[in-house]
């Protein structure tokens, strides 16, 4: 089919009547999405709609994350290690999008941030309960983070869930252990409410997957996902402190914390802390 003057005609077969049809807008609930971004600054500043958009679609992100790493756990839980990997998988491509996305809020001066920073008062990305929640459920945990929730009960609520459930790191181990896996049993028995810790004692284990790898092909391409996962995340860490870094320099966040100074901690956290000591262990 030609195209003439630079226009393209529709085929006969498009729907256009929506009047009794569920259409693209009213589908993905496009008047209420597209209505959610409400600047606060007086007179409204040209940049904060980057500003809400960046966030609002972090959030948007990151609910698909934790909706992906919760099935991946009960996944585990279930011994399909398969439909795991498959949605570990996918939020791998998520980690990638949401990195990028910095380089979108990289693009907002610090001149142009301080003129409507004053509006946003208290609100700050550590309030977010959904880049909390996926904190969690990759294993580090920290009950005094709680607090900050309790004016929204049900992300209060969530959190707690969270806390006192195992992490996708816990679930892995159990089910390593039910594959015939050496997992010391105080690692089985830990308590789940608190962040993991590195444990020596797991090393030899990862040392035999890794070295044994054709004959646990399972558990050896499970342990590399989970090392990409966390240095996705750190990866995420280091360019959101790069990106406050260069839009506020070292003022104080928005939310009371010591703001670049206090991401530069996080850098130090880790999820799977034996997945990388095994490398040096490997081949000696």
């Amino acid at each position: 089919m030609s195209v003439e003057k630079n226009t393209r005609k529709l085929d006969k077969g498009i729907v256009r009547d929506f009047s009794s049809r569920m259409s693209y807008g009213s589908y993905l609930q496009l008047p209420t999405l597209l209505s959610a971004q409400q600047p606060v600054s007086e007179p409204e500043h040209h940049d904060e709609l980057l500003f809400i958009i960046q966030h609002q679609t972090t959030e948007l992100w990151l609910k698909l994350v934790l909706h992906e790493l919760r099935s991946a756990a009960a996944w585990l839980r279930a011994d399909d290690l398969g439909s795991a990997l498959k949605g570990i998988a996918r939020v791998k491509h998520i980690q990638k999008t949401l990195t990028e996305q910095w380089s979108v809020l990289a693009t907002l001066t610090p001149t142009e941030y301080s003129q409507f920073r004053g509006f946003l008062g208290n609100s700050s990305g550590f309030q977010s309960a959904q880049y909390r929640a996926v904190e969690f459920v990759l294993g580090n945990k920290n009950r005094k983070m709680l607090p900050v929730f309790e004016s929204d009960p049900e992300a209060h609520t969530m959190l707690e869930e969270l806390l006192a459930a195992p992490s996708i790191y816990d679930e892995f181990l159990a089910y390593l252990s039910r594959q015939g896996f050496e997992v010391p049993a105080s690692v089985l028995a830990r308590d789940v409410t608190r962040a993991h810790e590195f444990t020596p004692e797991l090393v030899p284990l990862f040392k035999y997957i890794y070295e044994h790898a054709a004959e646990n092909w399972g558990a050896y391409e499970a342990c590399e996902e989970l090392v990409d996962l966390e240095d996705n995340f750190q990866l995420w860490r280091f360019r959101h402190l790069r990106t406050v870094q260069r839009t506020i320099g070292m003022k104080t966040g928005t939310g009371g914390s010591s703001g670049a100074a206090f991401l530069q901690k996080a850098l130090e956290l880790t999820f799977f802390p034996e997945l990388f000591a095994v490398r040096t262990e490997i081949g000696q």
